[in-house]
């Protein structure tokens, strides 16, 4: 008997490429949408006794109630939505893969969008449906639509603001994609923090959907915390297939407390904001570069040689996403996460010298 992977694991997966997240050791670290803030040193110092009283003997609380508690005071969930949390949203967007998975239903999603959308339907076995976006990586809700009434998705992802374009879909658009899904649809917001606007509101108003937000981009990546928000009919099914203890004893602790002081992550948010707008303004100024308007904490922004700028970038010590290659309209295309002003001058000191070299 063939005792080999290939005897055993599904074809698709054994095609599938493991996500990779590049070495970033002795570089600037723009690649990965992350906040570039450290906490204040008192807030350290505070999470730091929280960690070592913790009682990494026992398990954690379950249900994560204080966390679950003060989530919903600073994510101003509205009144009678419940709040499903995961190790990140990866996690999330898995466990509600995985309980629509009927013989033959389909994941929905936009392209470019998020890339997990698409690798999660293949791990679960759902068909993966991908709708391109119109001109200007705008959502193209005449063509979703129809799509949507022609494959009936049990599932749609749209990530709002969008990820790796930067921009904020018509409002408009987005109510029409999800009266016409007769699905589930689940908006991402997980740049909610630098965007501020929310389809949290429209909870009540549809009972097919759901929102999704996590604490990566505000600054506490490492902890790994997302949340699902919406009608506890929906969270009471998909907490059945969430893995006990999922919530650990640190992040729920640390997590809580950070919280509890939501001006500093407001006052970074706002930060990264003010930055986003001068590092555009410079990009925009450069002969050659298109940067695209972005409502998150990153610009996409097309050059000519995208890949011999990206490596100029990194022999320079700045580590950016090259996304030329990727997908059609992302051809020349690379991302940039905005960092601190200092991070941010190197950048584009390094970039004009980049252009330069590879002109």
């Amino acid at each position: 008997m063939d005792k080999t992977p290939q005897s055993v694991i599904r074809e698709e997966i054994r095609a599938l490429s493991a996500y990779h997240v590049p070495d970033s050791r002795g570089m600037v670290k723009l690649d990965a949408m992350e906040n570039p803030y450290a906490l204040p040193p008192g807030l350290r110092d505070e999470i730091g006794e929280l960690a070592a009283a913790a009682a990494l003997n026992r398990y954690p609380d379950p249900v994560a109630a204080p966390l679950k508690a003060r989530l919903r005071e600073v994510m101003h969930v509205p009144d009678g939505m419940d709040v499903l949390l995961g190790n990140g949203s990866d996690e999330l967007i898995q466990t509600v893969a995985l309980a629509v998975n009927r013989p033959g239903a389909a994941l929905m999603s936009v392209e470019p969008s998020f890339a997990m959308f698409k690798m999660i339907a293949t791990f679960t076995g759902l068909r993966y449906l991908g709708v391109a976006l119109a001109s200007g990586f705008k959502l193209d809700a005449a063509r979703m639509c129809a799509e949507i009434a022609a494959q009936q998705p049990a599932l749609i992802f749209i990530a709002y603001p969008n990820n790796p374009t930067g921009n904020l879909f018509d409002a408009d658009a987005m109510h029409a994609v999800i009266e016409a899904s007769n699905g589930l649809v689940v908006v991402d917001e997980a740049y909610h923090a630098f965007a501020q606007k929310s389809f949290l509101p429209e909870l009540d108003r549809y009972p097919n959907l759901l929102v999704m937000r996590t604490l990566s981009k505000l600054g506490l990546a490492g902890i790994r915390l997302g949340m699902l928000i919406g009608r506890p009919q929906w969270l009471t099914e998909l907490n059945k297939l969430r893995l006990p203890y999922n919530v650990n004893v640190v992040t729920q602790k640390l997590a809580t407390h950070v919280l509890g002081r939501p001006d500093v992550l407001q006052a970074q948010a706002a930060a990264i904001v003010d930055e986003r707008a001068r590092v555009s303004a410079a990009l925009s100024s450069l002969a050659g570069v298109l940067a695209f308007p972005s409502a998150a904490n990153f610009i996409l922004f097309r050059v000519p040689y995208a890949d011999a700028v990206f490596a100029g970038l990194k022999s320079r010590g700045v580590l950016i996403k090259n996304l030329n290659g990727s997908h059609p309209t992302l051809t020349d295309c690379l991302r940039v996460t905005i960092g601190t002003p200092e991070e941010n001058a190197r950048f584009l000191s390094s970039l004009q010298e980049s252009l330069r070299q590879a002109a």
